[in-house]
Formats: C-alpha cells, sequence, structure tokens
C-alpha cells in the first residue's frame, strides 16, 4: 500500500480556487495598478523589520529596465517572511530560524568539466561581476506568485568565469548543508544537500541571474542569502538558494524535487497555465500580499526572451 507523505506547502485541492470564483472577481491588473509598481522598489525598501537589521544593508546597483514586471511589487514584510525553506523546516514561517544563518565567510566552489577546478569567496566573486537590478515576477509551483526587484549579475557571466568546457551540457547547483542552523536537514527522506541545474543554454539566458540583494538590500537568508539563482521563466523551487557549489557536467543531473517525486516535479519546470499539478490547477495564481487572484501567464510572462529555446524538444515534460 503506497503511503503518500504530503508536503507542508502543498494546496488541498479543496483549497485551491475554484474558476468560477476567480472569474467573478473585479480585473487584477492594469491601468493603474500596473502603474502602481511605481510604488516602487525604493519605496517598498523602507520597511525592513527590526529582526533582520543584522542581514540588513545597501545593495545598490542601476535597474534594467527591459523586464517590467507588469503589477505592483510585494511588500518587503510578506517577501521576507512567507518563504519555502526545507532545509529549515516544512512551513512558511521559517524565518526567524533562517536568520540565524551565518552569512560570512562564504565561498563557492566550481568544479565538473570546466578548465580549472577552483573555489571563489563570494566577496572576490563580487569583484569580478557588475550588479544590476531587475524587476522580476517569481510564480510558485504552489498556485502563488509575488513580484519584487533582485540586485544581482546575469548567470552567463559566472558561466564566462567558471570556464566550462565545450562538453558540458549541463549546469548543476548544490545548497548549503549546515546542520547546526538547518533543523530541515534531519529530515532523512529528503535527499539532501538540495541540487538544482539547467541546461547550458538555459543558463546563457540573458534573464537568468545571480542574485545577491532583494529590495535594495543585501539577501537575506531566509530568501536564500548570501546567494543564489533566479529564473523567472521557471517553478520557484528551480531557483536553488544559498549556493556552495556550481558543477558542469554531461550529464542531466536528478534534482531534488524530481527525485523526492519525478511523477510530479520533474526537470524543465516551465511555467504553464494549461499544464496543472497532478493535484491543483496551474491556470490562477494568488498574489501574496494583495487579495488578488490573476491568470497566470505562459512562461510566467516572459516567453518573448525564453520560448525558442524549447522549440524541437519532444517527447519531455517541459511543464513539470
Amino acid at each position: 500500500m503506497l503511503i503518500r507523505r504530503r508536503f507542508g506547502w502543498e494546496i488541498p485541492e479543496a483549497a485551491a480556487t475554484p474558476e468560477s470564483v476567480a472569474l467573478g472577481r473585479r480585473s487584477l491588473i492594469g491601468g493603474a495598478a500596473a502603474l502602481g509598481l511605481a510604488g516602487s522598489a525604493r519605496d517598498a525598501r523602507a520597511a525592513l523589520p527590526a529582526e533582520a537589521a543584522e542581514f540588513a544593508g545597501p545593495m545598490s546597483a542601476p535597474v534594467d529596465q527591459r523586464y517590467q514586471p507588469g503589477r505592483p511589487f510585494t511588500p518587503t514584510e510578506n517577501v521576507y517572511t512567507y518563504n519555502n525553506y526545507y532545509e529549515f523546516g516544512e512551513e512558511k514561517g521559517i524565518w526567524r530560524q533562517a536568520e540565524r544563518l551565518p552569512m560570512q565567510p562564504w565561498s563557492i566552489t566550481i568544479d565538473g568539466l570546466v578548465a580549472k577546478k577552483r573555489t571563489i569567496a563570494f566577496e572576490d566573486l563580487l569583484k569580478q561581476v557588475t550588479l544590476q537590478e531587475r524587476l522580476y515576477r517569481h510564480r510558485c509551483v504552489e498556485a502563488w506568485g509575488i513580484t519584487i526587484p533582485w540586485t544581482g549579475f546575469p548567470l552567463k557571466r559566472l558561466l564566462e568565469i567558471a570556464e566550462p568546457l565545450s562538453a558540458a551540457k549541463y549546469v548543476i547547483f548544490y545548497t548549503a548543508e549546515n546542520r547546526r542552523y538547518m533543523p530541515g536537514l534531519s529530515e532523512a527522506w529528503y535527499p539532501w544537500p538540495y541540487t538544482e541545474g539547467l541546461t547550458m543554454f538555459e543558463a546563457e539566458n540573458d534573464l537568468a541571474i545571480i542574485a545577491v540583494g532583494l529590495y535594495g538590500q543585501k539577501l537575506k537568508p531566509q530568501n536564500g542569502g548570501p546567494i543564489r539563482l533566479v529564473v523567472p521563466w521557471k517553478y520557484g523551487f528551480k531557483s536553488a538558494k544559498a549556493i556552495v557549489r556550481v558543477t558542469f557536467s554531461d550529464k542531466r543531473p536528478l534534482t531534488f524535487w524530481a527525485e523526492v517525486d519525478g511523477n510530479e516535479y520533474g526537470f524543465w519546470a516551465n511555467v504553464n497555465p494549461a499544464v496543472p499539478h497532478p493535484r491543483w490547477s496551474q491556470a490562477r495564481e494568488r498574489l501574496i500580499g494583495f487579495d488578488k487572484v490573476v491568470p497566470t501567464q505562459i512562461y510566467n510572462g516572459y516567453a518573448e526572451w525564453v520560448a525558442d529555446m524549447y522549440k524541437g524538444i519532444k517527447g519531455q515534460q517541459l511543464f513539470r
């Protein structure tokens, strides 16, 4: 008899918003609301929680205006206190525990199919990149969304620093395992460390970034600090947090959630409203911090920049 463990973040079918209810709500985006994102990142940054003061610090960078999110930014208090981070626990409110995680010193090992294996201190890596602010939508597989300004640099710049060999087809991200501060690591049924991966052509796409800041501040632990991946056209679990190792390989990795349940979570995990999760619809998303439910967009609204990467790929579940 198969007994399925329900994860703490998963929504039961009964809790999913019925389509009739979603369609009956007032128009959610457009007009003044879309312009309301001019309530800008700078305004939202003002209210950092007092408990986070230890991790606060300015991280200003010019804004890349190419990728306007088209909706208001999520209030900072929601982004800082509503988190999926299984290394700290299965509930959303793990932020107090997570903020105890030491983020100095920090280094990233680069290995696998590269010209030279190396370990780079976080501070030294920042000296080799040019930071910018990206205004992105973020879509969770649980059918909720947020909109936030990340500070970071293109992932393709990290590839240049790493110097992968021509045989490399995938880039794999491994995340921190600090058992003193991460109580979730004691849950032995999970395949730690958390592992995620992209194809090289995905990693070279300009939308993919390495984030080190949020709302003009240094990236906090509960949001993946001090350094994380952000791929906004994919479901959020693809954006690995607290990166400690980057490996280049000619073999596709078995990523964390695909190993946990490969029938529900695959390698690609591109956002598509027409492809439901096996247990809930992906057609709508709940905007955290607002009493709003909005239609989900293909590739989370970034099809213009990413759809061509997947032409010709057949026989694979690109949207799970």
